[in-house]
């Protein structure tokens, strides 16, 4: 990382190890994943990924500087070219910003050798919080306040439906309080605590995909039709399917929507 805090790496970079390494100087990266232990930052870059806090520090597209693209040709018989695109320069307005035409491009226009993107600065205390509610409603609610009252410092505002929830006591073993009572409220007292309830929404996921074979859908809604997909899904599918759950990133309407039976199933693939 140079004066500038502009971050020049390979795109093998394990996201979770860019992290650590920014740490010790008081940064951070902007993009923070459930799966950052092994996804690379090319695969970032390459799929527009978004993340746990896109709420706060926004998408890619504001941290994106530069890249190094092996760039595929139209004839397969013709070799590659090696670009260079954008610079490490926060501010460039000399022409086209062309690393974005890269980002979510997932692979058509080439592959990404190297990336230049801008680190954060790592906050100086973090707070956590898991709330148990009895509606959707209730959440967005929750949602709404948390946005009026915390503005901008609010990084992160995830969701489990009770479905993700059976699964992740399945998987992991919750204690009592989150299996029994609908409505709670847990304030995290030390980077442990907090770490732990961070635990149960990176764990969702994989607990979902050890539960059977399971048709993933990653949609962004508007927040008066999150869950209502869900619901509708759960109107067509139930009857073909194990369970159905969603987990997701509710503050920016985000939704992880997963169908999951006991096997591949083309009748649930075509409904």
């Amino acid at each position: 990382m140079n004066e500038a805090r502009i971050l020049n790496c390979d795109a093998g970079f394990i996201l979770e190890e860019l992290d650590n390494k920014l740490a010790p100087h008081g940064y951070m990266m902007p993009l923070d994943l459930g799966a950052k232990g092994s996804c690379m930052i090319g695969g970032n870059v390459a799929t527009s990924a978004g993340g746990i806090r896109l709420l706060r520090y926004g998408s890619l597209h504001a941290h994106l500087l530069g890249l190094t693209v092996y760039a595929i040709e139209v004839l397969p018989t013709e070799q590659g070219t090696i670009l260079k695109l954008g610079s490490t320069h926060k501010k460039d307005n000399t022409s086209l910003h062309t690393p974005h035409l890269f980002l979510g491009s997932e692979g058509q226009l080439g592959v990404i050798t190297r990336v230049a993107i801008g680190a954060v600065p790592k906050p100086a205390s973090v707070q956590s919080a898991m709330l148990g509610v009895d509606t959707f409603e209730s959440c967005c609610a929750v949602l709404r306040m948390a946005r009026r009252h915390l503005s901008e410092i609010l990084s992160s505002f995830e969701f489990l439906d009770r479905e993700v929830m059976v699964v992740l006591d399945e998987a992991l073993g919750l204690k009592p309080v989150l299996k029994t009572n609908p409505r709670f409220t847990l304030l995290a007292q030390s980077v442990a605590e907090s770490a732990a309830m961070w635990r149960l929404r990176e764990s969702a996921p994989l607990a979902v995909a050890a539960d059977g074979f399971v048709f993933k859908n990653d949609v962004s809604l508007p927040l008066k039709h999150f869950y209502g997909l869900t619901e509708e899904v759960r109107a067509r599918c139930s009857s073909m399917s194990k369970r159905i759950v969603t987990y997701g990133h509710l503050g920016d309407g985000n939704s992880h929507l997963n169908i999951v039976a006991k096997e591949y199933s083309k009748e649930v693939h075509d409904k």
